[in-house]
């Protein structure tokens, strides 16, 4: 199979995620026939340094070997069973050491497939909960800028309208507060001002506050102090509103630790797990929740199910994820993969003072193994990060854009000279387009 003829029975069949397909009319695709550690190959030997971690879930590269083999041995022994009434070893082994290693309090774990999915477990619950205990609270609190997936829960507490807004009229009715717009503690405080103004004024109707973590990811990479999420966590216990960490993007090191709520010292009422969990390698995700969440369910056979939780996937705890997800996190640990990342982390930072002399270059960030810089001049309908992304691949590197906002989050096995060959080509990219 050459290149070009994967794409030309690719677009015969397949219906892109994200994607105005009347582009690839112009821009073509790229055939992908394997990757290998920080590489993807296609089918005539181009490589492409893989800048984004093929939508922030490979963590620590591609085929890599200590997870492949983990996953091998699993395959020959069970590839799936239904969790309803049935159990197995790497469910059971994966949520006892997701209970070890997450902020302390957060006991139980709720297993979904996605990302999305489990933010939809997560606000299921939370309304779920109040109601066993007599009380309708039919509203969720998320942040503006925010974004948490795709699903119909999900996109309602979302804030992206170029992903939401054709939906509105199908979705949750839902409240909005201020993000904070910048790394300062100013921002932060002003942020948790307005929460609060929200909360008394609607407390007892309002079942969850939904945020992530430090990064808004898909909101441009918007980047927070942590005191704010220190201090939303005093005002919901103070309010009694429950708290979701959606760290489905920043969880398993992205920050700097290992999830992003403990630059912060506080434990959510749920965090939804995903991405990272499995290094990439197959779907799955997990809702964290807390005992006093799980009693609230535990009852007595009720006929009409009002009380329990039933909510399922078919794949639900799927056992070649759950292994994949305890291998990813056994190499994490036995490479000490948390701690090297912070050498990682200060040569990026020096590596990013190299774009504060571009005129068409705005707000530099950094939060541990994520950066971001915003292109400015430029109006939308330029495509201006598209000019970045062809260039980048004509390079070897695969940057993938956000509108005006050049990101990176690359597996954390990169090494220095990789990441120096990125942010040479996304110099080069921003010198070449620029006005």
């Amino acid at each position: 199979m050459t290149n070009e003829q994967l794409k030309q029975e690719d677009l015969k069949y397949i219906f892109h995620p994200c994607t105005q397909m009347k582009d690839h009319e112009t821009l073509p695709l790229i055939p992908i026939k394997e990757g290998k550690g920080v590489y993807l190959y296609d089918f005539e030997g181009n490589s492409y340094i893989d800048a984004i971690s093929s939508w922030w879930v490979n963590t620590l590269g591609h085929s890599n070997q200590f997870i492949n083999q983990k996953i091998k041995e699993q395959l020959d022994s069970l590839e799936h069973v239904l969790l309803a009434g049935f159990t197995h070893q790497p469910a059971v082994e994966l949520s006892k050491k997701l209970v070890q290693i997450t902020p302390k309090g957060l006991d139980k774990v709720f297993f979904a497939d996605n990302g999305s999915s489990g933010i939809e477990v997560a606000l299921k619950m939370a309304f779920h909960y109040y109601r066993n205990k007599g009380e309708i609270r039919p509203y969720f609190v998320s942040l503006q800028n925010s974004y948490h997936g795709e699903t119909m829960g999900a996109l309602s507490v979302s804030d992206m309208g170029l992903y939401k807004d054709i939906y509105n009229p199908m979705l949750l009715e839902t409240l909005q507060a201020k993000a904070p717009n910048n790394q300062t503690k100013e921002e932060a405080n002003l942020a948790l001002d307005d929460m609060e103004r929200l909360f008394i004024e609607k407390s007892k109707s309002i079942s969850a506050v939904i945020i992530e973590p430090l990064i808004q990811c898909a909101g441009l990479m918007n980047m927070y102090h942590p005191d704010y999420i220190t201090g939303l966590r005093e005002l919901c216990t103070k309010y009694d509103i429950l708290l979701i960490a959606d760290e489905v993007a920043v969880g398993f090191g992205r920050t700097g630790k290992l999830f992003a709520c403990e630059h912060s010292g506080i434990t959510p009422d749920f965090m939804v797990l995903s991405k990272g969990l499995t290094a990439g390698y197959l779907p799955l995700s997990v809702v964290m929740l807390t005992q006093n969440i799980y009693d609230a369910f535990y009852c007595d056979y009720d006929i009409q199910g009002t009380k329990s939780f039933l909510h399922s996937h078919s794949y639900t705890g799927n056992p070649l994820s759950c292994t994949a997800a305890l291998a990813s996190l056994e190499y994490l640990e036995k490479y000490d993969i948390i701690n090297e990342n912070q050498k990682k982390i200060e040569f990026i930072k020096e590596q990013l003072k190299r774009f504060e002399n571009l005129s068409n270059v705005t707000n530099i960030r950094q939060t541990g193994m994520v950066s971001a810089l915003d292109l400015k001049g430029y109006k939308p309908e330029q495509r201006i990060g598209l000019e970045v992304y062809k260039y980048a691949l004509s390079k070897g590197v695969l940057l993938r854009p956000l509108g005006n906002v050049i990101y990176f989050m690359t597996p954390y096995i990169i090494t220095n000279e990789q990441l120096e060959k990125i942010f040479d080509v996304a110099h080069e990219a921003i010198e070449k387009i620029r006005i």
